[in-house]
């Protein structure tokens, strides 16, 4: 039995969360009908813990900075969705009271997760009862609760939490109508609730008995007829048709809120989270919309949005997967790199002199004849066009996934994991992560002066960009490379993929340099890479 929270006691909690979010992920997105029923809450919830514990194991050998610090962060810049968001929210809540303090004991834990659940509504654009809310301030009131009504232990609070969180979430049907009319409880609030649960398996050493989730859709009108989610007869919301995500970095909270407004306007289930890294401060920006590239758009104007996500709002679960159905989709801007995708059994458009249009995407989708779609854009450009095209796909029967790749390497290292035997949407989440744990890099010659963020390039000046942002400006292209290489392997890596282009002494000399220097790393060469880019790099 704990007394107090400490640092080890977050990582097994936070360890016991994932495991308990995991085994229930199937049953939280059946029970997902709210704001959408596009049953990707469990998902969403799982990858964005996952996203924390990683985050805490990554930093293993800290000795300075909190547990609560890390595992926020983590949270914040892997959450997924918009319940998965509102979590990092309120793990961030925690963690701005947490984090330095001392040990917590029950009366500190209760005041810190009641400040949380403030703040998860304030990143809520427009806060609804009956939702995860809902069931973060019942499981805060019922521990600052158990707290004023006499001396409460840790396990006192968070019992209280975990059963004031179960009573909120039973409470939901009756707060929200879309609940109450499919017979369900909120998907979100019931994988806070396993969290919490986690919290009191934790401090106790015993995890608490509960009735199944599953059996848990009965609750509502006494009489009310029991639907599972799944049979509900869902039509397409009349609202906005996709979901937006992004991380937003180099901006600053004035200009944030004037996205906030813009956003605001363009759509619905906005959530905002914010947190600090060692680069400065960063958001997770989440919004449903119809206009992708608006809401993109005001992402540019307050900053540099990255790691941008456009998914489709499927209100229709699709249908049983059939065999030899799904394809893959890869648009490429050389020859090269088009042989190269094709040998690896990917459909390939062809960047031309005017680029590629949604039209061109979903014109190679309904070519395929496939019934599942995975687009790689490899291009951030492209992303949103891709996620326009899967749209209107969508509406044509096709079950499609954008796997936002904003580089060639990182659409290779995402065919290189891609599974047609997995389920269609863990295959594109795991093409997804693949993607995004290949670091990418290119170097390029300048063609005007500019201020770039590693000082004045000049006309036919060689310039190394890491993830989109120079780093290296030079006269030589293999002395650029080498050195964008060494910075890039200065992080860590096993493995460096090379497209290079049409300079193949370029690539010899930066293979020389990663065998002198490098010797462990495995290099993997191809030829014919990106047009107009000598060389581009990805680094796994």
């Amino acid at each position: 039995m704990l007394l107090a929270l400490d640092e080890a006691a977050v990582g097994h909690w936070c360890r016991t969360a994932v495991d308990a979010l995991s085994a229930a992920r199937s049953v939280l997105d059946e029970l997902n009908v709210f704001p959408v029923p596009d049953g990707d809450t469990g998902t969403n919830l799982l990858l964005t813990a996952q996203a924390a514990l990683a985050a805490l194991e990554r930093d293993a050998a800290r000795t300075t900075e909190p547990a609560w610090s890390v595992l926020s962060r983590g949270a914040v810049l892997g959450a997924r969705g918009n319940s998965g968001t509102i979590l990092a929210q309120l793990l961030r809540g925690l963690a701005d009271q947490l984090a330095g303090q001392p040990p917590a004991d029950g009366p500190t834990l209760a005041a810190a997760l009641q400040k949380a659940a403030e703040t998860a509504y304030t990143a809520v654009a427009d806060p609804e009862e009956g939702t995860f809310l809902s069931v973060a301030r019942g499981a805060a009131e019922c521990a600052v609760a158990q707290v004023e009504a006499g001396p409460a232990t840790l396990a006192d609070v968070v019992t209280a939490a975990a059963d004031g969180a179960r009573a909120a979430l039973d409470r939901t049907p009756g707060q929200l109508a879309a609940l109450r009319e499919a017979g369900v409880v909120d998907a979100g609030g019931a994988g806070l609730c396993l969290v919490l649960d986690a919290f009191v398996t934790t401090v106790t050493g015993v995890e608490p008995a509960r009735t199944p989730l599953a059996t848990r859709r009965e609750t509502g009108h006494r009489h009310a007829q029991r639907t599972d989610a799944r049979n509900v007869p869902h039509q397409p919301p009349p609202g906005p048709g996709s979901e937006v995500q992004f991380l937003l970095a180099d901006s600053d909270e004035e200009s944030v809120a004037r996205m906030h407004a813009r956003l605001a306007e363009l759509g619905d289930s906005l959530v905002v989270v914010g947190v600090d890294t060692p680069t400065g401060r960063e958001w997770n920006v989440h919004v449903h919309v119809s206009d992708i590239g608006a809401a993109i758009e005001a992402g540019i104007e307050a900053g540099r949005p990255y790691r941008v996500s456009v998914e489709p709002l499927a209100p229709v679960p699709p249908p049983a997967p059939v065999a030899g159905t799904r394809a893959l989709i890869a648009v490429v801007s050389s020859d090269g790199l088009a042989e190269l995708f094709a040998e690896a059994g990917v459909r390939v458009i062809t960047c031309g002199p005017d680029g590629v249009t949604e039209d061109d995407v979903l014109a190679e989708i309904v070519a395929s004849a496939a019934h599942e779609v995975a687009v790689l854009p490899n291009d951030s450009d492209l992303i949103p066009v891709a996620g326009r095209a899967a749209v209107r796909a969508r509406e044509l029967g096709r079950e499609v996934g954008v796997v936002p790749t904003r580089s060639p390497v990182q659409g290779l290292a995402a065919c290189a994991v891609a599974d047609p035997g997995r389920r269609f949407g863990d295959d594109v989440i795991a093409m997804a992560e693949a993607a995004a744990a290949t670091r990418w890099a290119e170097v390029t010659l300048a063609e005007q002066e500019a201020l770039t963020s590693a000082g004045r390039c000049q006309p036919g000046d060689v310039l190394g960009s890491a993830e989109g942002d120079v780093v290296v400006i030079g006269q030589d292209l293999a002395d650029v490379a080498c050195d964008l290489l060494d910075r890039m392997l200065s992080a860590g890596g096993e493995m460096a993929t090379l497209l290079v282009g049409p300079d193949e002494d370029l690539g010899d000399a930066v293979c020389r340099h990663l065998s002198s220097v490098h010797p462990a790393i495995e290099v993997v060469r191809y030829d014919g890479g990106p047009a107009g880019i000598p060389l581009q790099v990805g680094v796994e």
